[in-house]
């Protein structure tokens, strides 16, 4: 086991060096984002709707992309990332942008030492509860930060597609585990040619798991949908079987690739 500092240092040290790359990528599009092209998708579009004038909590950001997205759909938003190095880069976007998002830059289980107010939303998506040992932490958080009645968005890589190894050749990973999977990659998933080699630490959460920490912490589940497919082009093996749309080669609409949840604080 990992205590919460070692883990997160090794993650914090990857995301760093990601988020140098990611920005400079063809799957983020940043040049294109810089000159107002969205970088949300379909499926959180829909479950979003009409959020002008909401004040809207974004965890686990990244670089900002989709928090600066929400802010251009006329909410007050915050993200949060705990990698310096995506946070500047957040910030240096919301500059140019002319963007009112503003941004903290702190491990998401220390967010209430940097952040004491509550939100009309709390939104996250792709690739985040992964990284969190505690999923009911996590939970404890977004109910923190909502205001009764408010609504929480959730959008993640379904825990099957991670049992798969890198081909998708076997199943190697536990469905659920409270072990911790240690990883060596070389590049990342938006730039498989990046000559970098990274550690990570993450862990598989069931969507039960996953929603059983919310109803445990006041959230009501509203909304929970499955989709065949992933919006990003993050995994080996993929085709684009729609514009937007990837599956993986051989697994075509035989198994689910992401889940969504949408929940309120009673």
């Amino acid at each position: 086991m990992f205590s919460d500092k070692e883990y997160i240092k090794i993650n914090q040290q990857a995301w760093d060096t990601r988020a140098l790359i990611h920005v400079k990528s063809d799957f983020y599009h940043h040049q294109d984002f810089l000159k107002g092209n969205t970088s949300l998708n379909d499926i959180e579009l829909n479950l979003l709707g009409d959020i002008s004038g909401l004040d809207i909590l974004h965890l686990q950001c990244h670089f900002g992309q989709d928090t600066i997205s929400l802010a251009r759909m006329g909410a007050k938003v915050t993200g949060v990332d705990f990698s310096e190095k995506a946070i500047e880069i957040a910030r240096q976007t919301a500059k140019q942008t002319n963007s009112e998002a503003e941004f903290i830059c702190c491990n998401l289980y220390d967010l209430p030492q940097h952040l004491n107010k509550t939100f009309d939303m709390v939104f996250t998506t792709y690739g985040t509860i992964v990284w969190l040992p505690d999923i009911e932490r996590w939970a404890q958080i977004v109910s923190k930060y909502l205001k009764p009645g408010g609504k929480f968005i959730f959008v993640e890589f379904h825990p099957f597609v991670l049992m798969f190894d890198d081909q998708f050749k076997q199943i190697i990973y536990p469905y659920s585990s409270k072990n911790a999977i240690i990883e060596k990659e070389k590049g990342t998933y938006a730039d498989k040619n990046a000559k970098v080699n990274l550690q990570s630490i993450t862990w598989n959460h069931s969507v039960s798991e996953t929603m059983n920490s919310l109803i445990n912490n006041n959230i009501e589940i509203n909304k929970m949908e499955e989709y065949n497919y992933s919006p990003y082009n993050s995994f080996n093996k993929t085709i684009e079987v729609a514009e937007g749309k990837f599956m993986i080669q051989g697994l075509e609409n035989k198994i689910p690739m992401v889940y969504s949840i949408v929940g309120t604080k009673k």
